[in-house]
């Protein structure tokens, strides 16, 4: 036999016995490639020969890809199933989910259920918005096998996706809306399909139409009225301008045509949108702007506290600055120098004002002044008092009096301060409120109850009154027994727990996405945290105050030693 002849019997022979090791019952696996930018891309479908329960697998694995209504989770889909209703919702899962029989099965049968279980994060509506609901889940769907093959007969509505899928096949977006007393720009939360890029510009136009999510429902309003609509589909100009044609916008002042502009123009720059000629019965909304970009309504944006105002900590019953990540002096006067026995403070957005909780025997004490050091009382005395927080603009300084009374004082041009209500029942409603801070936009709070993590709207009616509202709890099985909390961005929350393998966690003001920061260097348990907009992370720990900058790689560095009781707050 020739050498050539020799090798062909003996690949022959090798494969035959390949085949023969292959056991009939084995588990069939969805495989998934990796693409460009290490982004996991779906199969299109059902492997052959697979197992009901990995074809049931395969299906929600294939559920992450929105395109042509899940085009890649129907060639899962027998005939009978082709009326499935996607667009009723998303479901997102925590990674781990099972696929299992809940009943014995006959191994002749053609026809089974298989059952789904897992942990929801929560719900993403048709609107976009996410609405968390940290609960078990088991959804049970029908398959039948035809031709040697399973296939999905029957399931309910909606679709079913793992977190990784979620963060692969969509991308967060903000569609903008108005604070109806500031008369700014507001960010709100929204989830869109990563595919097809060119669909994009519209359906961020029809979230934008849609209104305001139903957890800022009473805090952010729209000047977009309800039977506003596009004139024709959303169309891009010979010159590369986003033609946006509107109708039906009722009567609009000149103020409220510039706010609507600002909704649309924000809105469409998220999703990568420069230029938008934007139309109204195809004439410019602003005649002497017809083309807009994101710069042309900047200062109609809720802008956070300058990052150049110095972060206070106060220790030792003193209040002092931070300059630069290092300790400054003490603040001149009775709050620096000791004479006021200081427990928590926190500068005005713009650096001028300081709120003081100071300990005046068994009571505690709001103290408003300048951080020249002029400081006094204003009114609210209480056995426990959390750490101030400053409304936008610095007229409204916020607090919680003995865990159980919201309270805010409103301060006048002059200074003048006078307490006014709040109507916090649904958030007191829940337990003691152990820390509550307001978020840098002034359209929700977040706060400690009871140990866990919650946020909520804050609805101002014109006549002054306030309302915290759409209470929600956030991540309650992850975050452990949550100590304090404070805002990084107006969607971003970063809270400090006593959870032993992580105290720093950084979670989406949605409680969509939770993610641990790293915990070396840091003693637990933590007492305190400060985050803010492009500032770095501040905790204070059993030996001192920490700093966090960011970057996976990167750990806690000590701006102060020997100081457990510090409590750090940026401005606001």
């Amino acid at each position: 036999m020739t050498g050539r002849a020799l090798l062909v019997l003996l690949l022959v022979l090798a494969g035959l016995a390949g085949c023969a090791s292959v056991p009939e019952s084995s588990p069939v696996q969805v495989l998934r490639r990796v693409g460009d930018g290490d982004a996991p891309v779906l199969p299109p479908g059902p492997v052959d020969g697979s197992n009901a329960l990995d074809l049931v697998r395969g299906f929600v694995y294939a559920s992450g890809s929105s395109p042509d209504r899940h085009g890649a989770a129907r060639r899962f889909l027998a005939p009978e199933a082709a009326d499935w209703n996607d667009g009723t919702g998303v479901t997102v899962l925590a990674e781990q989910f099972d696929t299992v029989y809940p009943t014995s099965v006959d191994p002749e049968a053609t026809m089974r259920t298989v059952r789904v279980r897992g942990t929801a994060l929560g719900r993403l509506t048709p609107g976009g918005w996410f609405e968390a609901s940290q609960a078990p889940v088991q959804i049970d769907v029908s398959v039948v096998r035809r031709d040697g093959q399973w296939r999905i007969a029957r399931l309910p509505g909606g679709v079913l996706v793992r977190m990784s899928d979620f963060r692969v096949n969509y991308r967060t977006v903000k569609t903008w809306f108005v604070d109806p007393v500031r008369r700014v720009a507001v960010p709100d939360l929204r989830y869109l399909p990563g595919s097809p890029a060119r669909a994009q510009a519209a359906r961020a136009m029809e979230l934008l139409l849609a209104g305001p999510s139903t957890a800022l429902q009473g805090a952010a309003s729209t000047m977009f009225v309800a039977s506003a609509q596009l004139r024709s589909n959303v169309a891009t100009s010979p010159d590369g301008a986003l033609i946006v044609d509107l109708t039906q916008l009722g009567n609009l002042d000149e103020t409220g045509r510039l706010l609507l502009a600002a909704q649309v123009v924000l809105s469409l720059a998220e999703v990568s949108v420069g230029r938008v000629r934007l139309l109204v019965d195809g004439a410019p909304l602003l005649p002497d702007r017809p083309d807009l970009t994101r710069d042309d309504v900047a200062s109609l944006v809720a802008e956070p506290a300058p990052t150049t105002v110095p972060a206070l900590v106060v220790y030792s019953g003193r209040v002092h600055q931070l300059n630069g990540g290092q300790l400054d002096t003490a603040l001149p006067g009775p709050i620096g120098n000791g004479e006021v026995a200081a427990q928590s403070a926190a500068s005005s957005p713009d650096g001028r004002r300081v709120a003081v909780v100071a300990t005046d025997g068994p009571r505690r004490r709001l103290l408003i002044g300048g951080t020249e050091g002029a400081v006094a009382p204003v009114g609210p005395e209480a056995g426990t008092m959390t750490r101030p927080s400053w409304a936008p603009g610095g007229s409204e300084v916020w607090t919680v009096l003995n865990a159980t009374t919201v309270a805010r004082v409103v301060l006048d041009p002059n200074g003048n301060a006078r307490v006014a209500p709040v109507d916090a029942r649904e958030l007191t409603g829940l337990g003691p409120v152990q820390d509550l801070r307001l978020s840098r936009d002034g359209l929700r709070v977040a706060a400690v109850v009871r140990g866990g993590l919650y946020t909520a709207a804050l609805a101002r009616s014109l006549d002054g009154g306030v309302t915290v509202r759409n209470v929600r709890s956030v991540r309650p099985s992850d975050l452990g027994e949550v100590v304090a909390v404070d805002w990084r961005a107006p969607e971003t929350i970063v809270a400090v727990s006593h959870r032993i393998d992580g105290p720093v966690s950084q979670v989406s003001v949605d409680g969509l996405t939770w993610d641990l920061l790293p915990g070396s260097n840091l003693t637990p348990p933590l007492l305190a945290v400060a985050a803010a907009p492009n500032r770095p992370v501040l905790v204070t720990d059993q030996s001192g105050v920490w700093s966090f900058a960011g970057g996976d790689l990167e750990s806690w560095r000590q701006l102060m030693g020997g100081v457990p009781d510090a409590v750090p707050l940026y401005p606001g």
